[in-house]
C-alpha cells in the first residue's frame, strides 16, 4: 500500500500535474549552491581588466542585439521560429572566452549569440533573421542556421541532438590531422534524453577527442520541467556512464563559465579527452517567440525570482566592487551596444532579398532530379 506522501503527490498529479512535480522537484539553488563559494579574487581568476570589460561588453551586446530582434519580429520583419537567448548570456559569452578564434563552435536553435561571440558581425547576424542576402548564411537560414566557416562557427541545427555527432566528426578530424584545436558543442537539457547524445559520448570518451558538450540547462525543454522527463536529474552525472569528465558550472556567472570551461579546453588541449558540462541557467524569455513569457508551465512569480539572478547584473556589481567597471562607464558601454544593435538593424533593411537563383546554390542533390519548384519562374 502506498504510504501517504505517496498518496498526496499522486492526487496532486490527478489534478494538477505541473504542481505535484514542482513539489517534488529538487531545490535547484540549493544543488548550485553545493559550489564553493569564492572571493571576488578568486572569482577574477587574474584575468585583465581589459578582458573582463570586453566579456561585459559582449555580454551587453547580447541582450540589446536579442531586445532589438525580439522587437523586430513583433514588427513582422523576422518570420519563422525565432528563440531568444535573454537570461543564458553568461554561458556562451564565458565559455567561448575560455577558448581561441581558431577553435570550433557548434550549437542548436538558440543560436544568435554564439554566432555574435565567435565573431560573425551584428549585421550579418541580424541581416540573417531578416532573410537577406547579406546575412552570414545569405538569407537562407534564418534564426536557427546560421553558419560562419571563417569564423569556426559551425552553425546552428534545428534538430534536438544533432548537433552532437557532427561535432564529434569535427573533434575526430583535429585528432587526425594532429591539430591544436577543440570544438565546443551546445545542447539543450531535453536533447540528453536522445540516442544521440549518448552514443556521440560513448565514441568521444573511447576516441578521446578534444569536444567539450555544453549542456545549457535552464530546465524547461520547451514547455516541460527537466524533472518531468528525465528519471536523473544532474546532468552531469550521465559522464560517468562512459569514464568521462564533467562538472557542473553557474549559468548565471560568466566567470564560473569561464572557469570550468576554460579547465576542459586545457585538458582536451593537451590531449585529455571530452569533458562534459552542465551549465545550469535560466531563460527569461519564452521558449521561442510564439511562447509567452511564463506561460501554462512556469509562474510570473518564478521568473520575476529568476530575473533577481541576472548574469549581468551580477558581473556589473563585482566589476564596480573591484573598481574595474564604474556605473558612469558600463551605462556608456551600453549605450554603445545599443547603437551597434540599431545599426545592425539598419542594415538588415537595406539588405536585398536573396535572388531566385540563390535556390540552387549550396545544395547536394542533382538539380531537377525530382523536379522543378513550381513558383521559381524557370523552365
Amino acid at each position: 500500500m502506498a504510504d501517504e506522501n505517496t498518496q498526496v503527490i499522486a492526487q496532486a498529479e490527478d489534478q494538477a500535474p505541473e504542481a505535484a512535480v514542482q513539489e517534488a522537484a529538487p531545490d535547484r539553488e540549493a544543488m548550485t549552491a553545493e559550489k564553493p563559494a569564492l572571493s571576488d579574487e578568486e572569482r577574477l581568476q587574474g584575468l585583465e581588466p581589459e578582458k573582463l570589460r570586453k566579456m561585459m561588453y559582449d555580454m551587453l551586446l547580447a541582450r540589446r542585439f536579442e531586445e532589438k530582434v525580439a522587437e523586430a519580429y513583433a514588427l513582422g520583419k523576422i518570420g519563422g521560429f525565432c528563440h531568444l537567448y535573454i537570461g543564458q548570456e553568461a554561458v556562451a559569452v564565458g565559455a567561448i572566452h575560455a577558448q581561441t578564434p581558431e577553435d570550433y563552435v557548434m550549437t542548436a536553435y538558440r543560436e544568435h549569440v554564439h554566432a555574435l561571440q565567435c565573431g560573425v558581425t551584428p549585421g550579418a547576424v541580424m541581416a540573417e533573421l531578416y532573410g537577406r542576402a547579406d546575412g552570414c548564411s545569405k538569407g537562407k537560414g534564418g534564426s536557427m542556421h546560421m553558419f560562419d566557416a571563417e569564423k569556426n562557427y559551425l552553425g546552428g541545427h534545428g534538430i534536438v541532438g544533432g548537433q552532437i555527432p557532427l561535432a564529434l566528426g569535427v573533434a575526430w578530424k583535429i585528432k587526425y590531422r594532429q591539430e591544436e584545436r577543440v570544438i565546443q558543442v551546445y545542447c539543450g537539457e531535453a536533447a540528453v534524453n536522445q540516442g544521440a547524445f549518448h552514443e556521440s559520448l560513448n565514441m568521444a570518451a573511447l576516441w578521446k577527442v578534444p569536444m567539450i558538450l555544453i549542456v545549457e540547462n535552464n530546465r524547461f525543454g520547451m514547455g516541460t520541467a527537466w524533472e518531468r522527463a528525465s528519471s536523473l536529474y544532474d546532468i552531469y552525472q550521465k559522464a560517468t556512464a562512459y569514464a568521462m569528465p564533467s562538472a557542473v558550472a553557474d549559468g548565471m556567472d560568466v566567470l564560473d563559465m569561464y572557469r570550468v570551461t576554460k579547465e576542459a579546453v586545457d585538458r582536451a588541449r593537451a590531449g585529455g579527452g571530452p569533458t562534459l558540462i552542465e551549465a545550469r541557467t535560466y531563460r527569461f524569455v519564452g521558449h521561442s517567440m510564439s511562447d509567452p513569457v511564463s506561460g501554462v508551465y512556469r509562474t510570473k512569480e518564478d521568473v520575476e525570482k529568476e530575473k533577481g539572478n541576472d548574469p549581468i547584473r551580477i558581473f556589473a556589481d563585482l566589476l564596480a566592487r573591484q573598481n574595474i567597471l564604474s556605473q558612469e562607464e558600463l551605462e556608456q558601454m551600453d549605450e554603445e551596444v545599443k547603437r551597434v544593435s540599431e545599426e545592425s538593424a539598419d542594415f538588415a533593411e537595406k539588405s536585398p532579398e536573396p535572388a531566385v537563383d540563390e535556390l540552387y546554390t549550396e545544395i547536394y542533390a542533382t538539380e531537377d532530379v525530382n523536379g522543378r519548384l513550381y513558383f521559381d519562374g524557370r523552365r
